[in-house]
C-alpha cells in the first residue's frame, strides 16, 4: 500500500481485467454487428466512441478486443515463464555441457529483438490466436531463462541446498521444493513487466496482419484499419491506441512497483 506506483498500476490493471471478463455485459452493441447507415459516425450519445467503416461500434470492439489482448499476453507469458524458468534452473543447477547448450541457445535467440523473433515465428507458423501465443512465448522464453539462471547459480551453493543433497534429495524435488520458491518472486515480477511487452507484441503483430484475423476485434487490427481513415476519422485509431497505452502503462507501473518492493537493497 505504501508503494503508490504498484498500487495505482495494480488497480488499473485489475479494472482492465474485470472489463475484459465482463465485456459481453458491458458492451452496448455486438462488436461484429454492421450498420452501413451509420458508418464512420463520430463519437456521440448513441455511439460513445463512434463507429468504424462498417458501422460497428468502436467502444464495443475495444471492450471485446481487451479479451483477446489479455488472453494472448497472459497465456504467452505464462507458457514462457514455465518453460524458461525450468530451463534456467536446470542450466544453473546441472552446469556442464547442459548449461553451455542451453545458455548459448538463449544467447542466439536474445540477439534478435523480441518483435523480430516473433515475426520470424509467425512467418513460419502462420496467423491465428494459438500461433500468436506460441510466437510471443518463444520470443520471451530466453528472457525467463536468464532470470532463473543467475539466482539458481547462487542458490545451489547455499548450505540448505547442500544439506538437502547430502540427505539424498533428488534433483527434481530439490529444484521444485528448495530452489524454485526462492527465485519465484523475481520471476513473477519480471513476468508482470513482460506482460506489458506481450501486449505490445500482440498489437504490433496484429497491426501488420500476422495476429488474430478480422473480423475478431483486437486493438492491433483496429488501429491498422483506423490508420487508413486517420485523416477523416481519427477516433478509429486513437481510442484503441489509448487502450493499449493505459494497459501497458498499468502493467509497467505494477511490475516496477513490485520490483522495488522485492529488492531488499532499497531498505538498506
Amino acid at each position: 500500500m505504501r508503494n503508490k506506483a504498484a498500487l495505482i498500476g495494480g488497480i488499473i490493471a485489475l479494472v482492465i481485467v474485470i472489463v475484459a471478463i465482463f465485456a459481453p455485459l458491458l458492451s452496448p452493441y455486438d462488436p461484429l454487428e454492421q450498420d452501413v447507415f451509420h458508418r464512420l459516425t463520430p463519437p456521440s450519445g448513441k455511439h460513445l466512441l463512434g463507429t468504424d467503416v462498417y458501422g460497428r461500434d468502436v467502444l464495443s470492439r475495444i471492450l471485446w478486443g481487451s479479451r483477446v489482448s489479455l488472453t494472448v499476453s497472459v497465456t504467452s507469458v505464462f507458457i514462457a515463464m514455465v518453460i524458461g524458468t525450468a530451463l534456467g534452473m536446470i542450466a544453473g543447477f546441472r552446469r556442464g555441457k547442459m548449461e553451455t547448450w542451453i545458455m548459448r541457445g538463449v544467447d542466439i535467440l536474445m540477439s534478435f529483438p523480441t518483435l523480430i523473433l516473433g515475426l520470424v515465428v509467425m512467418a513460419v507458423l502462420g496467423s491465428g490466436m494459438i500461433k500468436l501465443i506460441l510466437a510471443i512465448a518463444i520470443a520471451l522464453i530466453p528472457r525467463f531463462v536468464r532470470i532463473a539462471h543467475a539466482p539458481t547459480l547462487e542458490m545451489r551453493e547455499k548450505d540448505f541446498v547442500e544439506a538437502a543433497r547430502a540427505l539424498g534429495v533428488g534433483t527434481t524435488r530439490l529444484l521444485a521444493r528448495h530452489i524454485l520458491p526462492n527465485i519465484l518472486g523475481e520471476v513473477l515480477v519480471m513476468g508482470t513487466l513482460w506482460t506489458a511487452t506481450a501486449i505490445r507484441m500482440e498489437a504490433n503483430l496484429s497491426f501488420i496482419g500476422l495476429g488474430v484475423s478480422p473480423p475478431t476485434p483486437t486493438w492491433g487490427n483496429m488501429i491498422r484499419s483506423g490508420v487508413e481513415q486517420l485523416a477523416v476519422s481519427h477516433w478509429l485509431a486513437i481510442f484503441p491506441g489509448i487502450a493499449i497505452l493505459v494497459t501497458v502503462l498499468s502493467f509497467n507501473m505494477l511490475g516496477d512497483g513490485l520490483r522495488d518492493i522485492s529488492d531488499p537493497k532499497l531498505y538498506e
